[in-house]
């Protein structure tokens, strides 16, 4: 049932504090200086407003601001921070009720299209930023602003993650043919033996290239016959299997490496979930949840995702929720740590 009220959302996050001992000579002795320190946490997303409008958002520290009026529908996909400036990637809908993808630089919008678009991811590597999502039914990437179709529109498709390593350019996503991974706007066809899926996310880390996906199997007609939504996960091209429940709905979200850790966030019957090097660690929720993006600082992992309707971020598998009023419709897209 659509949800007829949201009201403010603050976003109550514990932050933990790392402190730093540094000394100095004075007199001969050694006196400690004690420096705190503490990560900023940044969450891309939406909520439902009072008019029944979607409104990007982004949090920082738990401190909200609004990217949007809540005049007409938005949503806040991708956040990337770099220096000092903030980017997120999401769309608006105009008056022709047609979305418009858009990047904002520290609160300030452009729009990258003038409709029928939306942008999903942004990476910025140097003084280039990279979007990537779809323009008229093609998968597309912006580079600073000018706009490449990476598929000629004969299918449905999308550009869902962008990745650059070095000089190179990693776009996941999927067309007509199912999930795919572009290298510098070289299609590359993952491999899937099913009918159809998706790649949801894609992170390089030296050598190897990770994308995490989900596929589509429909045994029989597909007109009459049960759809299953299984996880599905590549690196350097070849499958590799995470455990799931067996039930019939399962799907990857976001994908990062940290060190020798590869990890994998999703949902899996509904329910919000971590891999770790293939081990399955269920988060806590209180309803019908999934998890949508995962981010390493040190020794913290950070997921985020909704919960019951309403946006959550779990730290280190301790869920902390964004409190609200009323009955929100909200999510938690993209959390990154700097």
């Amino acid at each position: 049932m659509k949800p007829k009220f949201f009201s403010k959302i603050a976003l109550t996050m514990m932050m933990t504090a790392t402190i730093v001992m540094t000394a100095h000579p004075s007199d001969n002795n050694l006196e400690p200086d004690t420096v705190t320190v503490s990560p900023d946490v940044y969450v891309a997303g939406y909520y439902t407003n009072t008019s029944d409008k979607e409104v990007a958002v982004l949090w920082k520290n738990g401190v909200q601001q609004d990217l949007t009026d809540g005049t007409s529908h938005a949503r806040a996909c991708s956040v990337y921070v770099s220096s000092n400036d903030v980017y997120v990637a999401g769309y608006v809908y105009n008056a022709s009720n047609d979305g418009v993808a858009t990047l904002w630089k520290n609160g300030v919008p452009q729009d990258l299209t003038d409709g029928t678009s939306q942008a999903h991811s942004v990476y910025v590597s140097g003084s280039d930023v990279y979007v990537v999502g779809y323009e008229q039914g093609s998968a597309t990437l912006w580079k600073n602003g000018v706009q490449q179709d990476l598929t000629d529109g004969e299918y449905t498709a999308s550009a869902n993650s962008v990745f650059v390593s070095s000089n190179d350019v990693y776009v996941a996503g999927h067309d007509g043919y199912g999930p795919v991974l572009w290298k510098n706007d070289v299609r590359q066809t993952l491999p899937d033996n099913y009918n159809g899926g998706e790649a949801h996310s894609v992170y390089v880390s030296g050598s190897d290239v990770y994308v995490a996906g989900a596929r589509i199997i429909i045994t029989g007609n597909r007109t009459d016959s049960p759809i299953e939504k299984k996880p599905l996960f590549w690196k350097n091209g070849a499958e590799q299997t995470l455990p799931t429940t067996g039930t019939r709905y399962a799907g990857f979200s976001s994908v990062f490496v940290s060190g020798s850790d590869v990890y994998v966030a999703g949902d899996d019957d509904h329910k919000p979930v971590l891999w770790k090097n293939g081990v399955k660690q269920t988060l806590p929720a209180t309803g019908s949840a999934s998890a949508s993006s995962v981010f390493v600082s040190g020794s913290d992992v950070y997921v985020a995702g909704r919960d019951d309707d309403k946006p959550a971020l779990w730290k280190n598998a301790v869920k902390q929720t964004f409190p609200s009023i009323g009955r929100p419709y909200a999510s938690a897209t993209s959390v990154f740590v700097k």
